[in-house]
């Protein structure tokens, strides 16, 4: 059951379920506060427990506003764009033909349709993007199945203002943010495998924890490195 309480102007997302402790979370990037209580606590405990924890919520919300964003998109020549954690120098080319996108060597080739809005520019590319991803995952899907214990009945690639991957425990489907085409391939691998140990494991706990550190002891590291690079120009609600 999902509630909300309000500690002065932040507004905290609460999660009863049926757990023994209290879980309290800060989302990157934005800052993002959410606890996960047991089904019995009543609101009034919470708060006081949130109210608590306030200084270190704010040091945590701090570090995260302070993470770089990427510079607006223009879709210019020599605009910085990245795969796969590497860097590269945009070439437009503006021709009537089938729109694409492609690397060679240090540039990614931008071809569009000439007279193209920055909409229809945003959509070849997050669709590009998208495309990268779904390549990447069935291989890495099917590597950390076998080695967690669980069945991926589907996954969805999308572009995602709060998260960076989510799952269904009930459909057994993971959900992943195209950005992380961006982003070197450990990340993906990273929020693959903690979308898996989420259908073990719907919060945050103990228990979830270990499973990490069982399957994956460096995933601290793959996690402090995504949530260290830049992100989208927007603001984003996770």
């Amino acid at each position: 059951m999902k509630s909300q309480i309000q500690i002065g102007e932040m507004a905290v997302e609460v999660i009863r379920k049926d757990i023994k402790n209290v879980h309290l979370s800060v989302h990157p990037p934005t800052g993002r506060v959410t606890i996960s209580a047991p089904a019995h606590m009543n609101l009034d405990t919470i708060r006081v427990f949130a109210v608590a924890k306030i200084g270190w919520i704010r040091s945590q919300q701090k570090k995260m506003n302070l993470q770089d964003r990427e510079a607006p998109r223009e879709f210019l020549n020599r605009e910085s764009h990245y795969v796969w954690g590497e860097r590269y120098l945009m070439q437009v080319t503006e021709v009537d033909s089938q729109p694409s996108i492609s690397i060679k060597h240090t540039k990614i080739v931008f071809q569009i349709r000439p007279g193209w809005h920055e909409e229809k520019k945003l959509e070849l590319l997050d669709g590009w993007y998208r495309e990268q991803i779904k390549e990447a995952l069935p291989s890495i899907i099917k590597k950390w199945e076998k080695k967690i214990g669980v069945q991926v009945n589907g996954f969805y690639v999308r572009r995602m203002k709060t998260k960076w991957g989510s799952c269904n425990p009930k459909t057994q489907t993971i959900r992943l943010n195209t950005d992380l085409a961006k982003k070197p391939r450990e990340c993906l691998e990273y929020v693959v495998v903690h979308e898996l140990v989420h259908l073990l494991e719907s919060s945050h706990s103990e228990r979830f924890i270990q499973l990490m550190n069982q399957h994956m002891p460096k995933w601290q590291s793959h996690q402090q490195l995504l949530n260290s690079l830049p992100v989208r120009h927007e603001s984003w609600a996770y």
